[in-house]
């Protein structure tokens, strides 16, 4: 008979066994990553975030699970549902907690519904989905969502949980054997002014090279914690992740980690922050000191682009939003979430919103398809 677990924290699963469920092509659901981010204060109650991670058995045997998290808000899903929130409020109700299934801090397509592969997987994967249904009604919760999902993900949840999708930009390996070859595929406009910045940098005299993070000594991690907590702090927002973190997933997943970093001589002045998955480049943090003109986009796109083409990887996804990444190669990807309201009068609503936020999504994608960068689509 199988049965549903939940945890307080990721460190109560055996990192083995979940990491065997997980897989190595994405490091965000890897154990490393998740259980990083209790251990060193990153996921805290009081900025929102529980741990409530989900385990499905077979037995004690460990045959599916979920990373799922009670959340007091709605910071660092990067599916934004403030409006439902405030509106069910207006209603008299409680939207605050409710359960996310999703990888903190991190708008990455992956996997989520953790599972081996094989003839049983749709079945396992549909009662995780079920237990995360029965959780939030057993805890009078008013929703349970699931972000960021893949395509084997999205069968299986019913249609009491409502679709949503948004867009992000990806880049994608079309077989290129340098970033020649790269620039030689794109619109002639566009290919000058990507020379152009790549040049403004060549001329500022910062040496820009990509490096794995388990080469880095610690003083240069702190140097690179400290670009991305100003850049945040910076721009008003709260930097959530530590230095022991960062330090944590040099030591835990190797060359998985990439920087891209500015120097002049010993100082780094700015940085951009990647993990490696089996078949993708995923670009997250960016930090500097410098205002530099083409220097964002050097450290963040194009050093990117040239380590993907050197290690054969397939994609490219350097973060959520922004529409100026097609000017530079990437394509506007359709992301998937679901989303169950327990109130029924509720989730009618907000099917009905979303519906009108579908087709005006899609129109949108229509439009950007169109203003493709690529001299042939």
């Amino acid at each position: 008979m199988l049965t549903a677990r939940f945890h307080d924290s990721l460190d109560d699963i055996e990192a083995s066994a979940w990491d065997a469920l997980a897989g190595a092509a994405n490091p965000f659901v890897s154990h490393a990553f998740l259980a990083g981010l209790e251990r060193h204060d990153c996921i805290r109650r009081e900025w929102g975030w529980q741990p409530h991670h989900l385990t499905l058995h077979d037995g004690e045997r460990l045959i599916g699970a979920a990373p799922v998290y009670l959340k007091g808000n709605s910071h660092g899903e990067y599916v934004f549902d403030w409006g439902w929130a405030h509106a069910w409020e207006q209603a008299g109700g409680d939207y605050y907690p409710k359960l996310l299934l999703g990888v903190p801090y991190s708008p990455i397509p992956g996997p989520r519904l953790l599972v081996a592969d094989g003839d049983e997987a749709p079945a396992l994967r549909r009662a995780l989905i079920d237990a995360l249904a029965e959780e939030a009604r057993r805890h009078g919760l008013s929703s349970a969502h699931a972000n960021f999902l893949t395509d084997d993900d999205l069968d299986a949840f019913d249609d009491a949980w409502l679709p949503r999708h948004d867009i992000q930009y990806h880049w994608h390996n079309r077989g290129y054997g340098d970033f020649a070859d790269f620039l030689a595929a794109l619109k002639h406009k566009k290919r000058k002014n990507i020379r152009h910045e790549r040049r403004q940098v060549a001329d500022s005299g910062l040496d820009c090279a990509m490096v794995a993070g388990n080469r880095l000594s610690d003083a240069e991690w702190m140097q690179i914690h400290a670009l991305y907590q100003a850049t945040f702090d910076e721009k008003g927002n709260h930097a959530a992740l530590t230095l022991d973190f960062f330090r944590h997933l040099a030591a835990s997943l190797g060359d998985s980690v990439q920087v891209a970093l500015a120097r002049h001589g010993d100082d780094i002045l700015a940085m951009a922050l990647f993990l490696r998955g089996k078949n993708t480049l995923y670009g997250r943090y960016w930090g500097t000191r410098v205002d530099v003109p083409g220097l964002h986009f050097e450290l963040c796109y194009y050093l990117g682009i040239e380590h993907a083409i050197a290690h054969g990887l397939q994609r490219f996804e350097p973060g959520a939003q922004g529409r100026h990444k097609m000017a530079r190669g990437f394509m506007p990807t359709r992301t998937h979430s679901r989303h169950f309201l327990v109130h029924e009068g509720f989730r009618a609503a907000v099917a009905r919103a979303l519906r009108e936020e579908d087709e005006e999504m899609q129109v949108y994608a229509e439009e950007l398809r169109a203003h493709s960068p690529y001299a042939e689509a």
